[in-house]
């Protein structure tokens, strides 16, 4: 690795740091399906999103919530107190598309199909509101 991108790696490392972040790696849904769920959430305050995923017929939103849940803890864990109500925001979260399974599946006369077994990532950063 180059002088120059050493630097630029160390720095988003340091920035990193501080920030409150949590991931959820190879959760074994598709990309578009956890999406809907995300874009439901997106910049909303914690308490308000954690009862929007509670009641969301989706089954991605259980993932979604488990990640915001660890994101909290992680924001209380670096400033040493609890989150105080209406305090926290989602102020960042995406998808990334995972690792694809490939698998067949029998057709007739002889042939296959393929099926493709989708994953995903699923970052999310709480952190106060900046005015």
């Amino acid at each position: 690795m180059g002088k120059r991108k050493k630097l630029a790696a160390d720095a988003r490392k340091e920035a990193r740091k501080a920030m409150s972040f949590a991931k959820a790696q190879n959760v074994p849904s598709s990309p578009r399906k956890m999406r809907y769920v995300v874009d439901l959430v997106r910049g909303m305050e914690v308490n308000r999103a954690l009862g929007t995923l509670k009641f969301c017929a989706k089954a991605a939103s259980a993932d979604v919530e488990k990640v915001l849940r660890s994101a909290i803890a992680n924001w209380e864990q670096k400033n040493e107190r609890k989150a105080e109500d209406g305090e926290l925001f989602i102020t960042k979260i995406f998808v990334d598309e995972g690792a694809t399974l490939k698998r067949m599946r029998p057709a007739p006369q002889g042939r296959g199909y393929r099926i493709r077994k989708r994953s995903n990532h699923v970052t999310l950063f709480v952190d106060t509101k900046k005015d």
